[in-house]
């Protein structure tokens, strides 16, 4: 084993597990990275997002505000405006998005070829 015990590997896969908990899913993150370039009405969230459906999206949008990522705003006016935005906490995802862009675009690169921008 590498010289690792097996507690050693377990306390190392529990965060990883945890995370993909909170973020599992096709669209989690794609909101989120909608979300990074700034504060959003749901209709330009559902734009952003190409193939998501509007109740899949304000699924996910309840989740992500229930894990503390989101945050939603009602003004009051007429008619109602709802915003959203990334919590600070939301913001702390922008280096592991950094970083999964990265990969992805040399993993597409790999196995198909294809040099992306």
């Amino acid at each position: 084993m590498n010289g690792h015990t097996l507690g050693e590997c377990t306390k190392s896969i529990l965060p990883v597990r945890d995370a993909l908990e909170v973020l599992n899913g096709k669209w989690k993150l794609p909101i989120i990275v909608s979300l990074m370039f700034g504060n959003k009405r749901f209709s330009q969230i559902a734009r952003e997002v190409p193939g998501i459906t509007d109740k899949m999206l304000s699924k996910e949008l309840r989740d992500l505000e229930c894990n503390e990522l989101v945050k939603r705003k009602v003004y009051d006016s007429i008619p109602v405006v709802v915003e959203y935005s990334l919590t600070d906490y939301g913001h702390s995802l922008k280096v592991v998005i950094e970083v999964l862009r990265a990969w992805g675009m040399k993993h597409r690169e790999r196995m198909m070829g294809e040099v992306t921008v």
